[in-house]
């Protein structure tokens, strides 16, 4: 393959996983303030394949063709004028881009270098990767959002997942009291992660077991939002992560109650916060399976079933 070509996941029309392919296509090269990155793993994310199909931030993209992804981590190959943090040889992970296209379903991207930050040192690629829109999306929606406080109760809805796993540490870490929702066979793990309750929800209703919460941070969405607004304190805020209805936040207000959508923004010093926390054994990334990139679809497939422990992973590098 020439110098000057990649490989890459593209899609030339959205619908099922069927219409991504591996093609070569031409390496990006960085402009000023941005660096070239080899991309060793991808990280796969919901918004990933919700894209795919037409929905998600498809609407950002465009038409196709497109590739997908916005989860790096890898080596600076090269720098663009002007950047001085990073140098090439350097591993870094990011989110860069978001909602715009990233193209981590590839050999290279290129970003500005301030959506990067340093790798944490004390993990895989393969692990990095399944960092950044996951771990963003709990500490934007915790920290930023929610201003989450010692001694709050946070119930967090889908635990287990990407975003719900980082979430339950984070939250532990604010020093709040953790209630997670998950199919029983992941309670002792979230119990592990730092989770102080957890609810089955295929066997009960949650809100008749959870009361007196000040954060819902709901990663599920449909009827579970507006069932969340029943465990609330008076004051208390939902964040709709997945996406808000139109309807939510009138039946909120009405209650004494807030609701917010959300949407995770590329922040390089976070992600290096977040590195740190990784480093010292305070966060850990889990990881249920890695891909090759030509098994994209299949990725996408086993993603799709939402029975997913932590992330899915496409490599692209050893």
């Amino acid at each position: 393959m020439s110098a000057s070509l990649m490989r890459a996941v593209v899609q030339d029309g959205v619908g099922g996983p069927e219409v991504m392919r591996v093609a070569e296509v031409p390496r990006p090269a960085p402009l000023p303030t941005e660096v070239l990155v080899r991309v060793h793993a991808a990280g796969i994310n919901p918004v990933d394949w919700k894209t795919r199909s037409g929905g998600g931030v498809a609407g950002v993209l465009g038409e196709p063709p497109f590739t997908l992804g916005w989860d790096v981590s890898g080596v600076v190959e090269e720098t663009g004028f002007g950047v001085t943090r990073f140098s090439p040889g350097d591993e870094v992970y990011g989110m860069p881009w978001f909602p715009r296209a990233a193209g981590a379903y590839a050999e290279y991207v290129t970003a500005p270098a301030r959506q990067f930050a340093r790798k944490p040192a004390s993990i895989t690629h393969e692990q990095a990767a399944a960092v950044p829109l996951a771990a963003l999306t709990a500490w934007q929606a915790l920290i930023d959002t929610a201003d989450v406080q010692p001694g709050q109760r946070v119930l967090v809805h889908a635990a287990a997942g990407g975003v719900g796993h980082f979430t339950v540490q984070f939250a532990k870490l604010l020093g709040a009291h953790v209630i997670g929702t998950a199919s029983s066979a992941r309670h002792d793990w979230l119990t592990s992660l730092g989770a102080d309750e957890v609810v089955d929800y295929t066997t009960v209703r949650f809100e008749e077991a959870v009361h007196d919460v000040d954060v819902v941070i709901d990663l599920v969405g449909d009827d579970t939002s507006t069932r969340s607004l029943e465990v609330l304190r008076p004051g208390g805020l939902i964040v709709a992560i997945p996406g808000i209805s139109p309807a939510l936040p009138g039946a909120a207000a009405a209650k004494g109650l807030r609701a917010t959508a959300f949407l995770v923004e590329p922040d390089g010093p976070a992600l290096a916060r977040i590195a740190g926390l990784i480093d010292a054994g305070e966060v850990t990334v889990e990881v249920e399976e890695i891909f090759p990139l030509k098994e994209a679809a299949l990725a996408h497939t086993r993603g799709e079933t939402g029975r997913t422990r932590g992330k899915l992973v496409l490599q692209l590098a050893p």
